[in-house]
């Protein structure tokens, strides 16, 4: 009976730890940023887009944009409504729907459903997210981070990390759904025609152009 009891309590400890992680609030993977920062981020990120539309000049050796950590969080806070779209450069073509927008591919599509907040970093060759969302009406943190790379013209991911709030959740668990969730997703993972491979560097998003 004592066994009993004292498993019983063990196992309600547990769960209250374990809820407690998950509601908690994780260090954060990026500093934040003023408005008028992540606007400028937002700005600069769809100067490289459009850089990366331009047609290459015949004989032109290979290329690369790259796309810093606050440019990529402010695209896709901008992508998901939490932040205002960038007025666009030139005034004078700015009834032309298609003067300002950004690339299909770069216009992040089917982006996760109920972002609160995003928060996105990258270190050597891992790329780190941060998302807030709701989860059974609570405010949940997601963090997820791995490898991103290209596959016969598509994005591809490989998670090597998984928080859910501040409880890790190993990897090898979540890959498998997370692979057939890209799957399903392979249209909004092409890549434009003009770029051969992505990757992260040097803490830096690489697109390669052909």
């Amino acid at each position: 009976m004592k066994l009993q009891r004292i498993i019983s309590f063990a196992t309600l400890a547990i769960s209250i730890l374990t809820l407690v992680l998950v509601l908690k609030r994780p260090a954060p993977v990026a500093p934040a940023l003023a408005p008028a920062a992540a606007a400028a981020n937002a700005q600069s990120f769809q100067e490289k887009v459009n850089q990366l539309a331009q047609p290459k000049v015949p004989g032109e050796g290979e290329s690369e944009v790259r796309i810093n950590s606050g440019e990529l969080s402010a695209a896709l806070a901008q992508a998901a409504g939490l932040l205002p779209l960038a007025a666009p450069a030139n005034t004078s073509t700015s009834s032309s729907p298609s003067s300002t927008a950004a690339s299909p591919a770069m216009e992040f599509p089917g982006a996760v459903p109920n972002i609160k907040d995003y928060q996105v970093s990258m270190d050597g060759d891992i790329v780190r997210g941060q998302f807030l969302t709701e989860i059974a009406g609570k405010d949940v943190y997601l963090t997820l981070a791995g490898h991103l790379g290209a596959k016969d013209g598509y994005a591809t991911f490989d998670a090597t990390e998984v928080k859910i709030g501040d409880l890790s959740v190993p990897a090898s668990l979540v890959n498998e759904v997370l692979q057939k969730k890209l799957a399903e997703q392979r249209d909004q993972l092409k890549l434009p025609n003009n770029v051969k491979d992505l990757k992260v560097e040097n803490g830096e998003l690489v697109f390669v152009e052909k």
